[in-house]
């Protein structure tokens, strides 16, 4: 199973050509993809308006929902955060460490179009869709 990121989703929905959408587009129907409820706010989030919304969750519905905030996972997650940030390397976004390590502890590979789960994959062992 293979974890969308946010950053993928947004790109696909706006029809921008990037490497992540084409990959996503070849893997659709072909593996199985997954998208996690923090990730299916920060999408619904963008929308411009209700109707638009709508259709995004429309299209999210169809893929595996996974709850990515697991009560277990918190100290782990903080763990990982502290683990980069003793190397130097700060996350900008606490939604990311929840995703990688998501990733991580559930053995799922992540597409995604975000520089911060590079560290992730060099020092935490995150397995990303290239």
């Amino acid at each position: 199973m293979i974890l969308v990121d946010s950053s993928v989703w947004i790109d696909h929905f706006r029809n921008r050509p990037t490497a992540a959408v084409d990959r996503f587009r070849d893997l659709a129907g072909r593996e199985v993809l997954a998208v996690g409820d923090l990730i299916v706010v920060e999408v619904l989030q963008g929308a411009r308006d209700e109707a638009q919304a709508a259709r995004y969750e429309r299209i999210l519905d169809q893929f595996v929902q996974l709850p990515l905030l697991q009560p277990p996972l918190a100290p782990l997650i903080a763990r990982n955060y502290r683990r980069l940030r003793e190397r130097g390397i700060t996350i900008r976004r606490t939604i990311d460490m929840v995703i990688g390590t998501y990733c991580i502890a559930h053995d799922l590979a992540l597409l995604q179009c975000d520089r911060d789960f590079a560290p992730m994959r060099d020092h935490l062992g995150l397995r990303l869709v290239e």
